[in-house]
């Protein structure tokens, strides 16, 4: 498309009037979702350990809101910038109402562990304190502690002697008064819980067979205090744990990305504290010394009486019996693949093909890059890297096993992937000793977007196959996050795959793509064209829609241009895992717009974008997208990202028909949002749709080979919630 209309409307949506009472605080909606992911705690469909899960799971996105969203309000509220977001808040009225609502989350989560802990005892799970230990049990961790925990303490004094030490993010620390046996005199000391130890220790006595008995690291330590801390008596003493500004700033003009990246991990770790999470139970004269020498405003001080670090939780899930977890699910693999003799080619050959993860087993995705390795054919391979597992990852493997055959092996390694910087800057090193040549993307943008390109000579031409994904190449969470993954060597997406390369590896200004559209030059224009064009059909009286599922709607921009549709009367369904800034429901604004998340037993991550284009839908004509890009300006204008047209019609059919259509009629895990931007989970109900379960049942249309000719494909007819 031209971009010529989507650029004027850019600046139109800009200079429009304000959102603030159109727009939601896209902190608000953060804490919102996870709320939802804590309800999901209390959801008593789920099993057992998979509602421990989804409280361990709310805890984890919390401290991460932290160390990131809220480190840099605080930032902005240090320096006094007044510049208030798109609905009219200050970063520091938006301290104080992030606050307010995540103390709120806090205490849920409390009163939610505290449920979960009754249940798990009356399924023989115990989580015990040092004095509910029977007298085995006592000896037992006696000998565990003297062998695996005393050798890696560092019990620390605090007095005028020893200053008050460094605690590192997310450190959990315990904090003891005690006085000596002989004297009485009183002193102070802390204890950091070595991050090499289990929070949960597991009691193995014989007795203990049939019952899961565990107990808190810091029981043990304050059972056994006399031991760490010879002469003196435990008088006192509790936990804090605080959370530091974990996000890297990189002086964009720095010569060596890597060496500048290894600097910034270094000074994340003695980041400002904008969280501290303490005991009640402990002693006041400790808490204070604690704030005073962590220089904590008091508005970042939360008490806590229950549990600290609700992450840690994640290790009862492991333990736990798994009769009380979801039952196993083993992913399909395409049978179009088998067909062709498990050989990828040869299937992508016969078709394009769409792998819907992880309900299809992302094996495929690792066997197209590792059969490209062994191929005595195959001469090129590129890729790009954004996050992949840590360690031993098949991906970087197959990449290495390629270069060391003698092929040329390209890898775009995306530094800047929040948390996992450390673990790229090694595997970039690892593939450089093999001899692929590694590119750390464009400094001032990241590279997002999820691509491999396989050229491969067949009679004596090359042929480029591809692979275009919407999540990352990680073996472990494609198990769990619902991506797409699609195949094709058609010359117009190879030709705009090479060119995509070309584009980030030699910073090449390139615009005029046949197929693809890329950000920042042309996504965001390419989708308010779209949006425009269903405009003008609502206005000739043809039909119009549009149905975006993603993780998240933030953009001003492209919120406006809904709201501009839904005005002339375009029917918009949104499914929106996470953050949404949009509120549906608006008289005059957004009565049209549907808007609901998807919460349930896998992550929602899969980026689709669908119009109407003239016709009803679903429709063979109606025109689809899938994407690496959320909704965000800085997907649109910081990152390097793919908006990815379908063209094969049974793709088509199955992004369309299959995966949009049931997701929409989604009931059993879903919320929807109401004009007031608040979420109402919708009635359970086992006779209604459940997505999740609807695809681990159902195989997908585009893998199902021969068996597809042989029965005319399922269109689920849409239906009203």
């Amino acid at each position: 498309m031209s971009g010529v209309k989507s650029i004027a409307s850019i600046k139109n949506y800009k200079d429009s009037p304000t959102l603030k009472n159109t727009y939601i605080n896209r902190e608000l909606s953060w804490l919102a979702f996870n709320q939802r992911v804590l309800e999901e705690a209390n959801n008593t469909n789920h099993p057992l350990l998979e509602r421990l899960k989804f409280l361990s799971i709310s805890g984890s996105n919390l401290d991460e809101f932290y160390m990131i969203r809220v480190a840099g309000l605080h930032a902005l509220a240090d320096e006094d910038v007044a510049v208030q977001s798109v609905e009219g808040m200050t970063p520091q009225e938006q301290l104080i109402e992030v606050n307010k609502k995540a103390n709120q989350l806090m205490i849920n989560q409390q009163k939610t562990w505290k449920k979960l802990k009754g249940i798990l005892k009356n399924n023989n799970i115990s989580i015990l304190s040092r004095s509910s230990l029977t007298s085995e049990e006592k000896k037992w961790c006696s000998n565990y502690f003297e062998a695996d925990i005393l050798p890696v303490l560092t019990p620390l004094a605090i007095d005028p002697s020893h200053p008050f030490p460094f605690i590192g993010n997310l450190g959990l620390v315990l904090s003891i008064q005690l006085q000596h046996e002989k004297t009485n005199r009183q002193r102070n000391a802390l204890l950091p819980l070595p991050v090499i130890l289990s929070r949960f220790i597991k009691i193995e006595c014989s007795s203990n067979k049939n019952n899961l008995r565990m107990i808190p690291l810091e029981e043990i330590l304050m059972l056994f205090s006399k031991k760490i801390f010879d002469g003196y008596e435990l008088i006192g003493g509790g936990l804090f744990r605080v959370i530091r500004d974990s996000d890297i700033e990189l002086q964009e003009e720095a010569e060596d990305l890597v060496i500048a990246f290894q600097n910034e991990l270094r000074r994340r770790k003695r980041g400002k504290v904008v969280r501290l999470k303490i005991d009640q139970s402990c002693p006041t004269k400790i808490r204070n010394m604690i704030v005073k020498e962590l220089e904590v405003n008091p508005e970042d001080i939360v008490e806590t009486n229950g549990i600290l670090g609700i992450a840690s939780l994640i290790e009862i899930y492991k333990e736990g019996p798994k009769n009380l977890c979801f039952k196993k699910f083993e992913p399909r693999f395409p049978e179009r693949i088998r067909e062709a003799n498990d050989d990828c080619f040869k299937a992508i050959r016969n078709k394009d093909i769409v792998v819907h993860h992880p309900y299809e087993s992302f094996d495929v995705v690792m066997k197209f890059l590792q059969q490209a390795a062994k191929d005595p054919k195959v001469v090129a391979i590129k890729q790009t890297l954004y996050r992949t597992k840590r360690d031993h990852s098949p991906i970087v493997e197959a990449l290495i096993e390629a270069a060391e055959a003698g092929k040329s092996v390209t890898a775009i390694v995306e530094l800047k992937a929040r948390f996992y910087e450390e673990a790229n800057i090694k595997l970039s090193q690892d593939l450089e000793k093999a001899g692929v040549h590694v590119v750390y993307g464009v400094v001032d943008l990241k590279t997002h977007a999820k691509v491999s390109l396989i050229v491969r000579k067949e009679n004596k031409k090359l042929i480029t196959y591809v692979h275009f994904g919407t999540g990352n190449y990680h073996p472990t969470t494609a198990k769990i996050y619902t991506d797409l993954s699609l195949f094709t060597c058609d010359e117009n997406y190879a030709s705009d795959a090479s060119r995509f390369f070309n584009f980030v590896t030699g910073h090449n200004d390139t615009r005029d793509w046949k197929l693809l559209e890329v950000a920042p030059k042309g996504l965001r224009e390419t989708l308010l064209d779209r949006i425009e064009q269903e405009i003008i059909n609502a206005k000739d009286g043809k039909p119009s829609g549009i149905w975006f599922k993603c993780n998240a709607l933030v953009d001003p921009v492209l919120i406006q241009a809904l709201y501009r549709a839904s005005s002339f009367g375009v029917k918009i369904e949104l499914i929106v895992r996470g953050v949404c800034c949009l509120k549906p429901g608006l008289t005059s604004v957004s009565e049209n717009i549907k808007v609901k998340s998807i919460i349930g037993r896998f992550l929602e991550h899969g980026r689709i974008y669908c119009f109407a284009s003239g016709n009803e839908m679903p429709s063979s004509k109606n025109k689809v997208f899938i994407s690496s890009a959320d909704l965000m300006q800085r997907n649109f204008d910081r990152r390097v990202e793919l908006l990815v047209p379908i063209e094969n019609k049974t793709v088509q059919t199955q992004i369309l028909n299959q995966i949009m259509v049931v997701s929409l009629n989604d009931v059993n895990q879903s919320w929807e949002m109401d004009k007031d931007g608040n979420y109402h989970r919708l009635r359970h109900d086992r006779k209604k749709m459940s997505a999740h379960d609807y695809f681990m049942k159902n195989p997908s249309l585009s893998g199902r080979g021969q068996s597809l000719n042989k029965a005319k494909p399922k269109v689920i007819p849409l239906f009203d919630n």
